[in-house]
């Protein structure tokens, strides 16, 4: 199958953006390895942009640099069983990362700037997650000035060594100097992961300069200095301190992660397993997710012989890609209808194997990531739907799929002259725990908020195969229509969402899809993202005399001094 990377383009579509890549493309990442330690070295090219327009000067990064880093994050964790510690540093001399490209920042549409902001959340957030469940514990070797975007790669690291150079600081100067945030995570990692006082993280945030060395080290902005002359061997020691903890296989080979097959054409996606058909009238991308063409082995010995095309692993690599190129490539798609089609019991069986292995390296991996895209989804400023009909396989994993919808229908009965046996949900352990939100809660426990019991009953559940009547009864779907209805009730719900404001549509469902508790990743994409998103469109930040535009140009910006 080919790739069309370049179809037709109407003018209000986005131009379109590939993240795939494969380390021998990288043109900004050196990957090395020293027995289990890897290092990660930040070498961008200036002049490899991901449009013209601006240099990559002082290791400067565009969503670009963030694809190849998302990427090797990846393959450290299907291909590098043996690696149980990262190390994440500059292969340039007294540079560590000046944060995101500003010029770069300047010349974007505003929701370029959004998505941008959103990925680099989600890779920083997968740092984490691996050093939390992977054990792949990354590190960061600070070797020269780090500031922004920089400083927030740093604080996405479970250790950060600082070079005791005298000169080396670190900083988060969006404020003084963009009248931006730092939309990465910064401000709400400094208090929430690192435990900053309120106070120093506040003159922290302000001094444009940054702060450097012991009181660095005593504001707890970094774990240790060291000395220049020690500065290589000491992060390969702690590196190898940290991977001796780790319990990833070091003798097993990893799976590698070939490249995908996709077609692109101007009004469909097709991949494997994931179909995606766009209709620009109605603003909706139809997205169907196949289950397995034949029956496969779910025993473990199977599962790692059909490896990188393991149906779960390839399946979740194919809708995080549909997911990015959507966000991406189609902002004014903004309905997202998504159906499956598939036999319940391979699913089923799919996900008994899930469970039952899953202190296999490899299995846990498919399920950290399978939690991963769907927490992609979670966040994504789309109008989610999804459409349960005869011939669906919405069971367990591919459930949490249209748990994570805004509204749900199932059809009740048959479609009339056809076959096919009404439609079906099963729930299965998977719905049950492993795949956690962003506010650390599954979807189940935030459908049904304050209701123990009722997920208590749910979970006996498990197992069970549920018809419209009894997923309606059991709260899992919100309409079921018979075939008479089904079709007229999803037009007419896609034709509503189309005719409302994207903006208003946006923060209502992000302000429903995440009730309950608050961690750390969710006010980062709840709470700071949406006040970054806010502040990028404020005319002191991107007016013609605002911080973001005049940077560089030696004007100092007018601003309006109303607080709101």
């Amino acid at each position: 199958m080919s790739t069309l990377k370049e179809p037709v383009m109407s003018a209000v579509r986005s131009p379109v953006i590939d993240f795939q890549t494969r380390p021998q493309d990288y043109r900004h990442w050196k990957l090395s390895f020293h027995g289990n330690v890897a290092t990660l070295a930040l070498d961008v090219n200036e002049s490899a942009g991901l449009v013209a327009g601006y240099e990559l000067k002082l290791n400067s990064y565009d969503l670009g640099v963030d694809i190849e880093l998302y990427d090797a994050l990846q393959r450290l964790r299907f291909e590098h069983p043996e690696v149980g510690a990262v190390i994440v540093t500059s292969a340039k001399q007294r540079v560590f990362c000046a944060g995101a490209n500003i010029k770069m920042l300047g010349q974007s549409s505003h929701a370029h700037k959004v998505n941008f902001c959103k990925f680099t959340n989600e890779t920083r957030n997968a740092i984490e997650d691996a050093s939390a469940f992977s054990g792949q514990t990354y590190l960061c070797a600070i070797n020269g000035p780090c500031a922004g975007g920089g400083y927030e790669l740093a604080l996405a690291c479970d250790y950060i060594m600082l070079i005791d150079d005298g000169a080396t600081t670190v900083s988060l100067p969006e404020l003084p100097l963009l009248g931006v945030l730092p939309g990465t995570g910064g401000l709400t990692r400094l208090v929430d992961k690192r435990y900053v006082r309120r106070d120093h993280a506040d003159a922290f945030a302000t001094i444009e300069e940054g702060i450097r060395g012991e009181r660095a080290l005593q504001w707890n902005l970094v774990d240790e200095l060291v000395p220049a002359s020690k500065f290589a061997s000491t992060q390969l020691e702690r590196a190898e301190q940290a991977a001796s903890r780790s319990d990833r296989p070091r003798s097993e080979p990893g799976v590698l992660l070939a490249s995908l097959e996709k077609i692109v054409t101007d009004d469909a996606l097709r991949y494997r397993y994931v179909d995606v058909k766009i209709d620009r009238k109605l603003r909706v991308a139809t997205i169907t997710i196949k289950g397995p063409e034949k029956p496969i082995d779910t025993d473990l010995a199977s599962i790692k012989q059909s490896a990188g095309s393991f149906w779960a692993l390839l399946m979740a690599r194919e809708l995080d890609d549909v997911i990015l190129h959507l966000r991406a490539s189609e902002n004014e798609i903004g309905t997202w209808l998504f159906k499956t089609q598939g036999e319940v019991s391979q699913i089923a069986d799919i996900d008994h194997a899930l469970v039952t292995f899953t202190d296999d390296w490899f299995v846990r991996e498919i399920r950290l990531y399978l939690k991963r895209v769907l927490k992609r989804l979670d966040v994504t400023s789309r109008s989610l739907i999804a459409a349960i009909e005869p011939g669906s396989c919405f069971v367990g994993t591919l459930l949490e799929i249209a748990l994570a919808c805004d509204q749900v229908f199932m059809l009740d009965g048959e479609y009339e002259g056809e076959s096919s046996p009404p439609a079906r949900i099963v729930l299965t352990e998977m719905n049950f725990g492993p795949y956690p939100m962003v506010n650390g809660i599954t979807r189940i426990t935030s459908r049904f908020l304050n209701n123990p019991e009722k997920i208590s009953a749910l979970h006996t559940q498990t197992g069970n195969s549920l018809d419209a009547q009894a997923a309606e009864h059991a709260g899992l779907v919100t309409f079921t229509p018979d075939d008479i209805d089904w079709d007229d009730e999803i037009r007419l719900t896609i034709e509503s969402r189309a005719s409302f404001s994207p903006d208003a549509l946006t923060g209502m469902e992000a302000n429903l899809r995440f009730g309950g508790p608050e961690t750390m990743e969710s006010k980062i994409f709840s709470r700071l993202s949406a006040w970054q998103n806010w502040i990028f469109q404020r005319p002191n930040a991107v007016g013609d005399n605002g911080a973001l535009v005049l940077y560089g140009t030696g004007s100092r910006p007018d601003y309006n001094k109303q607080r709101v």
